[in-house]
């Protein structure tokens, strides 16, 4: 292929043309979209996507940080290419630009994609959807319902302002060089009528909330509470992975006031 992984960037190639195919299905390129792909390696994914992308939704545009991927995607004449860290890029920035809201896509890095994500929270009320490749670990934390092992900070974070759906695994032979896990496809809507809370006030309530997840919350949560005067009602004789996301979000509107 001419290009070595780089392991400093977390680079695994997928190869497996069925599995790309499934992708592009899931992600399902239409008329007057403005997508965008993070992290699109030696176009796997990019290809496809331009074969099935109207002239209306044209150009794509692809965020690379490795320099040498990103002189290589400028050379076609349908991609915007942004050479920078997807942490700082401006989400809501590139919507206006582009006049609509963004489908975004990718293999994210799976050395940052919590990062990533949380990054992407900030810009959510600019995007369509997200279709992403994760690691299967982390795609399973995101769609964790409560009262499961894998509930816990990531799944109600995203869930407060997503519908998350794990649709497929795909397994380490379909890239080169293998990653040591398997990874999985999530697609993330955003919900068009989420409680508008503090996003850092949710964050701080759900990190208590989980810093203890094998004690009742009275230990942990509790006592965040009580730091903060909190007079109202909220069973705290739970383990914090058995409270639905519409009860953190609701005491977080509690205690925003």
């Amino acid at each position: 292929m001419g290009h070595v992984a780089r392991k400093r960037f977390g680079q695994h190639f997928l190869t497996d043309k069925a599995i790309i195919d499934g992708i592009v299905d899931a992600i399902a390129p239409g008329e007057d979209q403005s997508m965008v792909e993070i992290g699109p390696g030696l176009g796997a994914m990019t290809l496809p996507l331009l074969q099935r992308l109207p002239a209306s939704s044209r150009p794509l545009t692809v965020i690379e940080l490795d320099r040498d991927l990103a002189a290589r995607m400028r050379k076609r004449g349908d991609v915007t290419v942004i050479e920078s860290d997807v942490l700082k890029v401006d989400f809501a920035a590139l919507a206006a630009e582009r006049g609509r809201k963004l489908k975004v896509v990718g293999n994210l890095p799976y050395n940052i994609s919590s990062p990533i994500l949380f990054h992407l929270l900030g810009f959510v009320d600019h995007v369509v959807d997200q279709t992403f490749m994760l690691q299967k670990e982390v795609v399973d934390r995101m769609a964790a319902g409560p009262g499961t092992k894998d509930f816990g900070r990531l799944s109600v974070m995203l869930q407060w302002r997503y519908d998350v759906e794990a649709l497929f695994d795909v397994p380490p032979e379909a890239f080169d060089p293998p990653p040591r896990v398997d990874s999985a496809i999530v697609r993330m809507v955003p919900l068009s009528a989420p409680a508008r809370i503090d996003e850092a006030l949710l964050s701080e309530l759900v990190a208590s909330a989980f810093s203890q997840r094998r004690k009742l919350l009275r230990h942990s949560l509790g006592k965040w509470l009580d730091a903060r005067g909190f007079q109202g009602e909220f069973d705290l004789q739970r383990r914090a992975e058995e409270v639905p996301v519409d009860e953190f979000v609701a005491l977080a509107l509690a205690v925003q006031g």
